[in-house]
Formats: structure tokens, sequence, C-alpha cells
């Protein structure tokens, strides 16, 4: 598993909605990032920035800095990734989120990195986005403008992921006796249902191994398909019996 995120910090630059204060602070406690900096924003509320933060993040809300000049809150900060909506001839190339968060999850371990937010209103203007060593624009379709607390979720999220935290459980899968099994039930149900031509009596079954061998089948399925196979069976013979 890559490092922690415990380097990393938020910082929103000039909000203007307490709304969107309390929203990013849960979308920093939902994917781990530890720190939220809010830089002259237009207007604090505390009982809407907790309402929006919940319970769970009200941490994030009550510890965190405030500052009056954006160079001073990124000061100690060693990476400043800076998002932007524009992309222009004169400034830096721009990262895609997913991008950029490899290249910060390796800077992370001996390093403060910041992610820099704008107001709702303009974003970051040039004179700002000088003050960053890395640009990340969202990409979307015509429509670039997205939510502030959004921005904080799509980025916090690549984070989250490249630090290793997508834990895949990889299931158990059927072995080749097992397999082998359902296959041999398989051609047993279709040569009873005459599915099967008797001078190639494989041609089902090699169709059915190349469409289930796609599927990763576990032990339980393979039975569940043998339960099927045999039930099927079981009515064919009942049929026969009947009839006689």
């Amino acid at each position: 598993m890559k490092a922690d995120l415990d380097n990393f910090c938020v910082i929103l630059h000039e909000p203007r909605y307490p709304e969107n204060i309390g929203a990013a602070a849960r979308c920093c406690h939902n994917m781990g990032v530890p720190q939220l900096i809010v830089v002259r924003p237009y207007r604090l509320d505390m009982e809407k920035m907790l309402k929006m933060a919940t319970h769970e993040a009200a941490d994030l809300i009550e510890t965190m800095l405030l500052f009056d000049d954006l160079e001073e809150a990124l000061g100690p900060f060693q990476h400043v990734a800076g998002t932007t909506a524009r992309i222009g001839r004169q400034r830096l190339p721009t990262h895609t989120p997913r991008d950029i968060a490899e290249k910060l999850i390796d800077l992370g371990p001996k390093n403060r990195i910041a992610l820099l937010f704008g107001s709702e209103k303009c974003g970051l203007t040039n004179s700002q986005l000088r003050l960053c060593q890395s640009l990340v624009n969202i990409p979307t379709t015509a429509f670039s403008s997205i939510n502030l607390a959004q921005s904080v979720m799509i980025l916090c999220y690549e984070l989250f992921i490249a630090k290793g935290y997508e834990e895949k459980v990889q299931p158990k899968l059927a072995t080749t006796r097992e397999l082998e099994g359902m296959y041999k039930h398989l051609k047993k149900t279709f040569m009873a249902i005459e599915l099967t031509n008797p001078q190639n009596p494989e041609y089902w079954v090699d169709n059915t191994r190349r469409l289930l061998g796609r599927q990763e089948l576990r032990s339980r399925e393979t039975k569940i398909i043998r339960g099927f196979c045999q039930q099927i069976l079981r009515a064919i013979e009942n049929k026969k019996h009947f009839k006689q």
C-alpha cells in the first residue's frame, strides 16, 4: 500500500458559500485528507458549514485554519496543485486529476502537498496560479463549471485511489475439477434435450466453455449450474417414466 494522505491539505481561496466549505470538509473526511484551510472566505456561518459537513467531518471545520493572504497560507507547502477550468498558452501544462494523483502520491511521504481551489465565482487568477507547481483541469463536456465541493471530491477521490486504498478482494475461483465436472454435467444435459448433434457432441460444450470461461466462475456458481442441470435431467427422466 502506498503512503497515506497525512501530508495533504485542501485549500479553498475566497469561497463564497459556507455550505460549500462544509461540503468540502465532508469530501476531505470521506477520502482521508486530514486538513482544510480557508483563505479570505466571503462569509463564515458555522451552523451552515457544520450542517453540510455532518457530524463525521465536524472536526475538520472546527480545526480548519483561516488566512487573509494566499501566499502566507501556501508558505509551508512544498508542492501546490492548483485547479483551473481555463487553459492558456502562458500557463503551465495541465493534468487531469487521475494523471496528477500518482505524481502527488509519490511526493507525499516527504513533502506537504496543497490542493488549491478558487472561488465559485471566478476560480483562480493567473497571479494565483503562478504560486502553483502544477495545474489540474477536470475534463467536462461543453459546460466546464463544476461545483466547488464536487471538484474537491474528484481530486480527493483520485488521490484516495492512487494511494492504494482500492483494495480488491480476489474471489476464490472454481477448481479445474469443479469446472470439468460442470461441463460434463452440461454435456449430459445438452444430449438429453437433444441440443447437440450426435455427430459432433462437443460443439455446444466448446461454445459454452468459451462463454463461461470468461466469467471466472466460483465454486458455488458451478454448483448452481450443476443443480440446474440436475433438475432438467430429473424432469426429463420423470417425463419418460410417466409416459411408460
